[in-house]
């Protein structure tokens, strides 16, 4: 056997071993939350998800989103592409047109209290409409905590699927968003929003 065929054969044979841990640990419960990095027009996402469904889009960096995650929900974090295929098959669809709304499980353990009901209120803003920060805080049940709205949306953890980007001030501008006005101007086109 060649050195690059033997090179070949251990390579093959890690990957089947990683493959099996993944599976054990998902079967043994030792696997709290699977993640994978997913490319997308926006640039690199990192998808998190539970046994309860997707609990996190991530812009930043992948060590920096595995680190949040473990810090936030369990260090018991795991790469595991095949556990989150049916987000990205969604983000794709949807990336692409084809998609105007997600049918993901949602896992709200990363929001809390009066953001929760600012998210979930977002999150039935449909596709190609906008709506307010002071509408998305109504919505939520405060209709004067426009900034508190605008805070619980700008850590959203659950970009595009809760769709923060739909969002923006009452005069019409943008406001802000997690990854960035350009994302959210990318986003809002896609959704043939016009974003000025």
């Amino acid at each position: 056997m060649s050195e690059l065929e033997r090179l070949a054969s251990l390579r093959t044979d890690a990957s089947a071993a990683v493959a099996a841990f993944r599976r054990r640990a998902a079967e043994e419960g030792l696997l709290d939350v699977a993640y994978a990095e997913l490319e997308s027009p926006l640039g690199p996402l990192t998808v998190f998800v539970t046994p309860r469904g997707l609990v996190r889009v991530g812009y930043g960096a992948v060590e920096d989103e595995v680190d949040q995650v473990a810090s936030l929900l369990s260090p018991r974090v795991l790469a595991a592409p095949e556990r989150t295929d049916h987000v990205r098959r969604e983000l794709d669809e949807y990336f692409a047109g084809r998609r105007q709304s997600f049918d993901l499980p949602l896992d709200w353990s990363l929001v809390h209290g009066f953001a929760g009901n600012v998210l979930q209120a977002t999150a039935r803003i449909p596709f190609g409409s906008v709506s307010t920060y002071q509408e998305v805080a109504s919505e939520a049940g405060s209709p004067r905590a426009y900034r508190a709205a605008g805070n619980a949306l700008g850590s959203n953890p659950i970009p595009i699927v809760v769709p923060c980007h739909r969002v923006l001030h009452s005069g019409g501008g943008l406001g802000g968003y997690t990854g960035g006005l350009d994302r959210k101007r990318f986003l809002l086109r896609l959704e043939g929003v016009r974003a000025d």
